[in-house]
């Protein structure tokens, strides 16, 4: 029995929905097409109300023929006509990467000061020392020899620590507050700098702790885009808990994470 796959507003140049023909499907599946194919149609129904100005449609077209070497017009017309893409849709191709930064901005521009400022903690960095063992007492013997100066804490987290940190004399960082356990995170943003903390018990462990240096986060723009890309990838996986049951099949929700993943960055 023929089988048909239908998608909602399919990038085409159009809006509307489109049914892909039978015989093409098999061809989807084999190369595990699909996934990829309904992301890019979640995409494309998002941002096809965005539209580009005339100086960036032509900007993008001038990028694009030189990525495909099109350097004259007849190699450009070959292009199309070998692709089968009308001169709106070559545009809309052209012009896709710029529209999605658009929407992005559009859609969560305004609130990432707001959106910042609430997880600014999760974003600043810290570097500091770590010493850990899973003796109480050899944690207290090099607590003590720290503290009085005998040893220095590089010197001793090189010749007992117990985790790769050895290998670097202790120092960890610059890490992200938010990618630390939160019990962990807490002990250090309640030290002092400089300051070497008395052994404590973190699971199997004993550790000692000196923060060498707190490195505020700022909202420069590498921080503007990489919230944007955040929110936008939070907003695809809302979208995709809205796909059929079938759909979510072909996506391979909840047994192979990775595949979707792959799917956004494609």
């Amino acid at each position: 029995m023929n089988k048909t796959l239908q998608l909602g507003d399919v990038y085409d140049g159009r809006s509307g929905s489109a049914i892909l023909p039978p015989e093409i499907i098999p061809f989807l599946a084999s190369y595990n097409l699909i996934p990829q194919l309904l992301s890019q149609s979640i995409i494309e129904s998002a941002i096809a109300p965005i539209t580009c100005t005339p100086a960036e449609t032509s900007h993008a077209l001038e990028q694009f023929y030189q990525q495909w070497d099109l350097n004259s017009e007849e190699k450009i017309q070959s292009w199309c006509l070998r692709y089968g893409l009308t001169q709106e849709q070559l545009e809309l191709f052209a012009t896709r990467k710029l529209r999605v930064e658009k929407f992005k901005q559009i859609t969560w521009g305004h609130q990432l000061e707001s959106y910042f400022l609430k997880y600014k903690r999760h974003f600043d960095k810290v570097i500091y020392s770590l010493i850990r063992t899973d003796n109480r007492g050899t944690a207290n013997e090099l607590y003590f020899r720290i503290t009085e100066g005998e040893q220095s804490f590089a010197e001793l987290a090189h010749e007992y620590s117990q985790g790769p940190e050895a290998e670097t004399s202790g120092i960890i960082g610059p890490v992200e507050v938010g990618t630390i356990t939160p019990n962990f995170a807490q002990l250090l943003c309640t030290s002092q700098v400089g300051i070497v903390q008395a052994p404590v018990a973190f699971g199997e462990s004993w550790v000692i702790v000196r923060v060498e240096k707190f490195i505020t986060a700022q909202l420069d723009n590498f921080m503007r885009q990489r919230l944007l890309q955040e929110n936008f990838e939070t907003w695809f996986q809302q979208q995709l808990s809205q796909l059929s049951a079938e759909e979510k099949t072909w996506m391979g929700i909840n047994t192979k994470p990775a595949q979707v993943q792959q799917a956004i960055a494609a």
